[in-house]
């Protein structure tokens, strides 16, 4: 363990709550202390649910642990049966209450409640989030499948398949299951169950009546459809339909594991983004350097998405799920990039730092990281804030999913496109921060703030006169005061001043870079830069940016 103040996951006692909330009539008693009930805010707060979490706290305090603490855990199974009547129970402890060792299993099958219970053994010290929850569903469905018989089959009945991952708190889960389940029904196969999502006990007893499953989620749903394939014989589909390609090899999927014909619905397909990412006016998308962070299944998505459809080129990958880290580094060997398996945000930054992309598909961790850069960002993946969990219908997956990713990463880019318009033209006359509203006339004149050092209401904190500006970030640089700089270390008049061996930029060389758009101005300061240092001329004056572009433009 170590000490952050962000994480990409949760401890796994979340996962397990993500999957109870999911459910209708299953109920999760979990032994913590009263810090640990702060979970409740992730689903009420961000995904903005009704109701709270179906999860009751045994919330001991400090004074609690020199008396008998299993006794309380005891108190609160009882009474939470009593008061919700749940059709399953799960119990299990917190990583603060993991400590104290007390069985939650054991002791709630001494209560000997009338239902089937699910003891949860999550090691929060060793394991995360996405674990936790695909622990929690496989033990959970195995618990009440397992003394099933194996159902037979009846020759030339409609397919059936069960929907398999879905949770609370998952990142356009319950967009992906109405698109999901709008494809199934044009191959005219019935879904048997989607679980957990809205599930009940019940319906988890009848997934083994299907034909095969869906595993819309490998991280929530493998380890429950490999044992479902091994218990029942039911196959499962292993393309996540995100993307046009692989929600076309995901139909065909379905075609070979049901024997329907899907030639109608590939001849005719019902998305814009294939037309669109081969329109003349989004040729300026192609090649643009991107890096992608999520988890595993939704950065390879990304990456294939990015690299054959969209026409850009990955020059990172990575991902936080250690435990699917395997398809990470399959995928990165695919675009020639070095993986990165890390569940550290700051070597996120870092690798972004260095690799400079102009585009960044992640979490939402990447999207703070992109703005402090001053890169465009689009999320693809879990963790995310509230403005994820839309009130309109925005799948990742399917057709549908395709149009929603066009339109999600490539605004970003448009944008940038507006605001380096701005940018450019800032110091134009019109359009200057000095000139007055056109409304008012020609006459008006904007009067003088009365003092130009402070920052004013319109005016960037980054923009203060007097500070230099990085013109590849879009942040201020505060350079540290310092004596009188000796005489072969002054800077020549007209020229940047050069920190820390750094590449001497004239101020007119600088200006010019600035007409660049923020997303490709880095690049073309990597390039001028190189091409001096090559060549070693110094400082790097107007001429030398552009025959730098010349160079590089062969």
């Amino acid at each position: 363990m170590k000490l952050t103040v962000w994480t990409y996951e949760g401890p796994p006692h979340v996962g397990a709550m993500r999957i109870a909330t999911a459910l209708k009539d299953v109920h999760y008693v979990l032994h913590a202390p009263q810090g640990d009930t702060y979970a409740d805010l992730l689903f009420t707060m961000i995904e903005r649910r009704k109701t709270r979490p179906p999860v009751t706290y045994t919330t001991f305090q400090a004074r609690d642990l020199g008396s008998d603490t299993a006794e309380i855990f005891k108190t609160a199974a009882r009474e939470a049966y009593d008061r919700f009547q749940p059709q399953a129970l799960l119990v299990g402890a917190s990583c603060t209450a993991e400590l104290i060792q007390d069985d939650p299993g054991g002791l709630t099958d001494a209560i000997g409640l009338p239902v089937p219970v699910v003891p949860l053994e999550l090691p929060s010290y060793q394991r995360k989030e996405n674990w936790g929850a695909s622990e929690t569903f496989y033990h959970l469905v195995r618990k009440l499948t397992k003394d099933l018989p194996k159902p037979e089959k009846k020759a030339g009945a409609q397919p059936t398949c069960n929907l398999l991952g879905p949770t609370a708190l998952g990142f356009r889960h319950r967009d992906d299951l109405k698109e999901i389940s709008k494809l199934l029904d044009l191959l005219n196969v019935k879904v048997n169950v989607v679980a957990p999502f809205d599930a009940t006990v019940a319906d988890l007893r009848r997934i083994p009546e299907a034909d095969f499953n869906v595993m819309l989620y490998p991280e929530i749903a493998e380890t429950t459809v490999r044992w479902l394939e091994r218990q029942f014989g039911q196959p499962y589909t292993k393309t996540v339909p995100i993307g046009v390609g692989a929600t076309r090899d995901f139909i065909g999927e379905i075609a070979d594991l049901t024997g329907v014909d899907p030639e109608p619905l590939l001849a005719d397909l019902p998305s814009n983004m294939p037309w669109w990412t081969r329109s003349i006016d989004s040729t300026y998308l192609t090649n643009k350097r991107v890096f992608i962070f999520g988890d595993a299944s939704h950065a390879a998505a990304a990456a294939r998405v990015a690299h054959e459809e969209m026409g850009f080129e990955v020059v990172g990958l990575g991902t936080y799920s250690r435990e699917f880290a395997r398809s990470i580094r399959e995928a990165a060997e695919k675009y020639d990039v070095e993986p990165l398996i890390t569940d550290d945000y700051l070597e996120v930054e870092a690798k972004i730092q260095e690799l400079q992309p102009e585009m960044i598909l992640g979490t939402q961790m990447e999207r703070h990281i992109a703005k402090r850069f001053g890169i465009g960002c689009a999320v693809i993946s879990a963790p995310v804030h509230v403005q994820d969990f839309p009130a309109r219908y925005s799948p990742q997956m399917g057709f549908e999913g395709t149009n929603v990713l066009f339109d999600t990463w490539i605004h970003p880019l448009m944008m940038g496109l507006e605001e380096h318009l701005i940018g450019m033209f800032r110091e134009d006359f019109e359009f200057s921060d000095d000139a007055a509203p056109s409304h008012l006339g020609h006459s008006a004149a904007r009067p003088e703030p009365a003092n130009r050092d402070v920052p004013q209401p319109h005016q960037s904190q980054t923009d203060v006169p007097g500070v230099p500006r990085d013109a590849a970030a879009g942040v201020a640089v505060l350079e540290r005061p310092t004596t009188e700089a000796p005489a072969h270390e002054t800077a020549s008049p007209g020229t940047a001043p050069d920190t820390e061996g750094a590449p001497v930029w004239t101020v007119e060389a600088e200006k010019e870079l600035k007409k660049i758009p923020f997303f490709v101005r880095g690049k073309a300061r990597r390039n001028t830069e190189a091409y001096a240092a090559e060549r070693q001329i110094g400082p790097i004056t107007v001429e030398t940016l552009y025959d730098a572009k010349a160079h590089f433009g062969k």
